[in-house]
């Protein structure tokens, strides 16, 4: 049954700031993305492997702190932990300028999980306070422009920093965007509205999204694996610019996210999920088995249509089950996932790259997003049983 969708205002001046803020934090995440990797591969002498764990440590940290982020931006704002994240993730970029030795960049990404565990948080958090109920999928299809743009933008960006004056500009120029970020959050203001007694819920764990957050993590898993290895492999595979490959998977699903805003909010969101995760692992699929400029492209093209859609058909189907004063527990415990993919991916496939190659970590990569697909679409399929047994169940009478 499609859900007749609210005429209530969502570009408010909170909901653009949040959005501006998130860009301005994710691309300097996008810098990291380009630069770690060579960085550590390059003058830090280190393989393949030890970049992976280098590019995934920030992923340990931060899924630590999640469940304590989420409780937090439950009792004392979310505004505090937007600015604070994004000022430590501010020092712990800078600081890689001095890093020269593998230890010091595994510390120093170690502090940034401690910002992304505040400020991703928080700001999912924020979103779900500031969007109309009905109209959350489209919010996080908006909002999350900002993630996947600074995917897009953030390794162009690092390349051609890195291209002018050496890492360490390039390390400076993403911390002068965390910077930004922390003074554009103070335009969002605090979002979290006393919920009287609701508020005494002191759980670090929101359970009910947990069976749905692991179809969440698979994609992540693979997604993460993607993003650590493919600059190293589009320069196996000849492709002349590096960040090629990373521009176009952020500008398709940038694309999609404005073309298909409403699709979460029409779409049974587990429904949406499994077929999302799906689309994942066949992207992966054509980048593992043709090696090639050309193959590349387009297998993450198709793996970019599949993330398109994850993240809001997950993120929606998780605050389905959480109150207003459990909106920070549930982004939390969703958000986990997402440090378990980013950071677990990279480290699991790199392994497999390090031992086989490249091409067959991607090949992994798709049978963990399969696997989650599976799993989706079974939860998907109780929970349509469930309401047509509770549908044909007669009332009890008093």
């Amino acid at each position: 049954m499609t859900r007749r969708l609210s005429t209530e205002r969502l570009f408010t001046r909170p909901f653009i700031a949040l959005g501006v803020a998130e860009l301005c934090y994710f691309t300097a995440a996008g810098v990291a993305i380009y630069a770690l990797p060579t960085y550590v591969t390059g003058p830090v002498g280190r393989g393949e492997a030890w970049a992976g764990v280098a590019f995934g440590a920030f992923a340990l940290s931060a899924l630590v702190l999640r469940p304590f982020a989420g409780r937090l931006a439950d009792t004392i704002g979310r505004l505090p932990l937007l600015v604070g994240g994004a000022l430590v993730a501010a020092v712990s970029l800078g600081l890689l300028a001095l890093a020269h030795d593998l230890v010091s960049i595994i510390a120093l990404r170690l502090l940034a999980g401690v910002a992304e565990a505040a400020f991703f948080v928080a700001g999912f958090a924020a979103l779900a306070d500031l969007a109309p109920q009905e109209r959350l999928g489209e919010a996080l299809s908006y909002n999350s422009l900002g993630l996947y743009l600074g995917i897009a933008l953030g390794p162009p960006l690092g390349e051609v920093l890195v291209g002018m004056n050496g890492f360490a500009f390039g390390w400076a120029g993403a911390a002068v965007l965390t910077a930004i970020a922390a003074g554009l959050t103070l335009f969002v203001g605090e979002t979290r509205k006393n919920e009287g007694a609701e508020a005494s819920d002191h759980h670090l764990i929101h359970r009910p999204a947990l069976p749905i957050a692991i179809g969440f993590l698979a994609a992540l898993l693979a997604m993460g694996g993607f993003l650590a290895y493919a600059t190293l492999h589009a320069s196996r595979v000849g492709l002349s610019s590096a960040s090629l490959a990373l521009f176009v998977y952020g500008g398709i699903v940038v694309v999609c996210r404005v073309a298909f805003a409403r699709v979460p909010d029409k779409v049974p969101p587990l429904a949406l999920g499994s077929a999302a995760v799906g689309t994942i692992g066949l992207g992966l699929v054509v980048v593992a088995t043709w090696l090639s400029p050309a193959g590349l492209i387009v297998g993450a093209g198709v793996m970019a249509v599949g993330v398109s859609f994850s993240t809001p058909a997950f993120f929606s189907a998780i605050f389905a089950t959480a109150s207003p004063s459990q909106r920070g527990v549930a982004s939390g415990t969703a958000s986990a996932a997402i440090d378990l993919g980013l950071g677990i991916g990279p480290i699991l496939l790199g392994l497999f790259a390090d031992a086989f190659g490249i091409p067959w970590a991607f090949g992994v990569g798709a049978a963990i997003a399969a696997a989650g697909a599976v799993w989706t679409l079974t939860l998907f399929r109780r929970r349509v049983a469930a309401r047509r047994v509770g549908a044909g169940r007669p009332r009890s009478i008093r």
